[in-house]
């Protein structure tokens, strides 16, 4: 086998911060964010998520990326060179990309679906099935080749800038669709905020209503935190491990947090007065889940002025945002196979792409061909797919990585990698959560996800 290619670095710090920024902001910001938003009160669903991600989700985040730079390595061995002992938490934390990256694609296909059609709509008038309407999804879903085979074809895209690598691939991939994607988002909001009755909207989103905070809206947060900022995925580790060592690692991690949070902000500001206009005012249109973005906003957007071009601009930035979050777990499995195999990264990306584009079959076909097979509780592929990874094994991840750092490594490793070039200054703070804070709630959402998909109503 060939040696791996020496290890990669990002070109600056602000290339680590749209990196991990890219990695973080994607379809759980588009469509997950505005629902929970709607579905727990609002401004109080706010309030909590952002105090969980300046304490929470700021202290693992910050673990993980000093775990990768100490190291060098992916999550696959960089537990494993810190202590061989405790080298089963890199698997544990290898796992999770590989499961979530097949149905992920999936969906990306999904949403490539929609920019075609939408994009074809624009350039041919009615040379495409009406993208509003349910039987569009609906048919799509459950053909018997056409899912898998826009799932491919988004693995193949992920494929093409992965393989280039950190510095030509991801950088110029991100430098591009960043901006791209925030330029769609505030050019949509303006255009959805001068809607009659949008305000309406604006206000249902942002006042909090107190008398809906509950340990469900906790959960919920907490929940949205980890798919929101790629936590317990091995991706910031594996991104830290391209970290120079004169960028800053606290201030890097603050503003990942702040650009993550800006979009999901913005996500709800578009998506919640949008629907809630075209729904008459209704609560309940906001909070249909993952049909929001394919059933939903297309016949929100058949409601309005110039509608293809609106689903064009909309579907464009859900696809770039899509794309950005595929392009960080799959350099996530390319790492790991590189460290674990010693493989260069043209060969680590085929495996990768062989892995996904295989494991992707099941999630893409669940609906048509395999609809009759089910798993766990009556689930659909792609459903016990996400609940697995999303569910089980992050929390599990994090809260063996908490206890790795809190109790045998101890914190000390992590201050004092994060406190170079300059000072940590959250030190107290980082240590009260990841020993004793973070352990406690990671258990919450590990024990509420498994009794929730038993049936069992959490209070």
């Amino acid at each position: 086998m060939k040696n791996r290619d020496p290890r990669a670095n990002w070109s600056s710090q602000l290339a680590f911060v749209l990196a991990g920024s890219a990695s973080a902001i994607g379809l759980g910001n588009l469509w997950r964010f505005p629902y929970l938003a709607a579905q727990y009160g609002g401004g109080i669903f706010l309030i909590t998520y952002l105090a969980l991600v300046v304490t929470f989700g700021f202290s693992l985040m910050v673990a993980e990326i000093a775990i990768g730079r100490r190291t060098g390595l992916s999550g696959l061995a960089a537990f494993k060179a810190l202590d061989r002992r405790f080298g089963f938490i890199g698997w544990l934390v290898t796992a999770i990309p590989v499961i979530i990256l097949p149905y992920y694609c999936v969906i990306g296909g999904w949403v490539a679906r929609y920019f075609v059609a939408y994009g074809l709509a624009l350039a041919v008038p009615g040379a495409m099935a009406d993208p509003a309407g349910d039987t569009f999804f609906l048919g799509f879903i459950s053909h018997p080749s056409l899912p898998l085979q826009y799932g491919i074809f988004f693995v193949a895209l992920t494929f093409l800038v992965v393989v280039l690598g950190v510095k030509r691939g991801i950088e110029s991939a991100n430098k591009i669709m960043m901006p791209l994607l925030l330029v769609s988002a505030l050019a949509l909001i303006g255009f959805t905020l001068t809607r009659p009755g949008a305000l309406e909207g604006v206000v249902f989103y942002l006042k909090p209503d107190f008398a809906k905070f509950s340990l469900k809206t906790v959960l919920g947060a907490m929940g949205q935190m980890f798919y929101s900022l790629s936590l317990a995925m091995g991706i910031m580790i594996t991104y830290g491990s391209y970290m120079r060592r004169e960028d800053r690692i606290e201030q890097s991690v603050r503003r990942i947090e702040a650009f993550d949070t800006v979009v999901s902000l913005l996500a709800g500001l578009l998506v919640i007065p949008a629907v809630f206009v075209f729904s008459n005012g209704s609560a309940d249109a906001v909070k249909s889940g993952p049909s929001l973005m394919f059933l939903t906003l297309p016949k929100v957007f058949a409601d309005m002025p110039g509608t293809n071009v609106v689903g064009f601009v909309f579907f464009t930035l859900v696809f770039f945002a899509a794309l950005t979050s595929s392009i960080s777990l799959m350099e996530t499995i390319v790492a790991s196979i590189q460290d674990r195999l010693r493989l260069d990264r043209f060969h680590a990306c085929l495996a990768a792409f062989a892995i996904t584009a295989l494991l992707s079959a099941p999630s893409a076909l669940g609906y048509g061909l395999w609809e009759h097979v089910k798993l766990f509780r009556g689930m659909p592929f792609l459903d016990f797919f996400d609940f697995i990874s999303n569910r089980v094994l992050m929390p599990l991840a994090a809260f063996a990585t908490c206890i790795f750092v809190g109790w045998i490594a101890g914190p000390k490793l992590v201050l004092d990698e994060a406190s170079k070039p300059t000072p940590f200054r959250h030190r107290r703070l980082f240590v009260a959560m990841i020993r004793y804070i973070a352990p406690i709630l990671l258990l919450a959402i590990l024990v509420s996800s498994i009794l929730h998909a038993l049936g069992v109503v959490v209070i």
